[in-house]
C-alpha cells in the first residue's frame, strides 16, 4: 500500500530546497559556494541513509556527497 504522505513530504522537501538555495544565493563567496555544497553534501547524506540497500540510491548519495564536496572546495 503507497504512502498517502509521500508526495507531500517531497513536495515541502522541494519547496524548503528552493528556499535554502535562495537564501545562500545571498551570501558572499566563499560563503555562497561551502554552503550550497554542503546542502547538496546533506542530500547525498540524507540520500545513503534512505537508501536501505538499494544499490543505485546509495551510489546516487555517494555522487552528491562527492559533488557537494568539489562545489563547496574547489568549484567556484
Amino acid at each position: 500500500m503507497p504512502d498517502p504522505l509521500r508526495p507531500v513530504i517531497g513536495a515541502v522537501g522541494l519547496a524548503i530546497g528552493f528556499g535554502l538555495y535562495a537564501l545562500a544565493s545571498r551570501l558572499a563567496e566563499p560563503w555562497q559556494s561551502l554552503s550550497v555544497g554542503g546542502f547538496i553534501a546533506l542530500l547525498g547524506v540524507a540520500a545513503l541513509l534512505y537508501a536501505r540497500g538499494e544499490r543505485w540510491i546509495q551510489g546516487l548519495g555517494a555522487a552528491l556527497i562527492l559533488y557537494g564536496l568539489l562545489r563547496a572546495f574547489l568549484l567556484r
